[in-house]
């Protein structure tokens, strides 16, 4: 996927949502019984087109403030829904008190995403995080495009004699 998807505008949201669960797959290999972790993924994607990679970022964020060393119970809880063309995505983690006021807020990887939604998904996006004493939470919904309108937008810039 990282190879030759990423490469493309967009996406199948099919595609991403696997990437999203394979890698998902592989932290839970990684940390075991050792991490709470819940997940709901859908496995349908109604056509839907994404930019590749959009949400990993926040979702190696909560795998990496989720599961410091000084929390009792590491846990992470991702929840992605689809409805109609809107991905939803809530993810929350949890941190330590110990950990510096907005340093998961303020990150590379979450100032990355914001950048990408405002260049790629602008005026039909909403990105809310929230940064508690001892949650991160994170509430993305993004309005996609569907697969036939993206082939009629192609359409259109194809002249007719070609």
């Amino acid at each position: 996927f990282i190879l030759y998807e990423c490469n493309q505008p967009l996406v199948p949201l099919s595609k991403e949502l696997k990437m999203i669960r394979d890698y998902v797959e592989l932290e839970k290999v990684r940390y075991g019984n050792e991490l709470d972790l819940h997940v709901d993924i859908p496995e349908e994607s109604n056509n839907l087109l994404v930019a590749p990679l959009l949400v990993l970022p926040l979702i190696e964020n909560s795998f990496k403030h989720g599961t410091s060393h000084v929390l009792e119970q590491p846990w992470i809880n991702l929840q992605i829904t689809l409805k109609g063309n809107m991905m939803l995505m809530k993810l929350m983690n949890g941190k330590s008190r110990e950990s510096k006021t907005g340093e998961s807020a303020s990150g590379i990887g979450v100032k990355n995403v914001e950048k990408r939604l405002e260049l790629l998904y602008p005026n039909k996006h909403d990105l809310v995080i929230t940064n508690e004493e001892d949650v991160f939470i994170v509430k993305l919904k993004v309005e996609l495009e569907s697969m036939p309108d993206r082939a009629n937008d192609l359409n259109k810039t194809i002249p007719a004699h070609v």
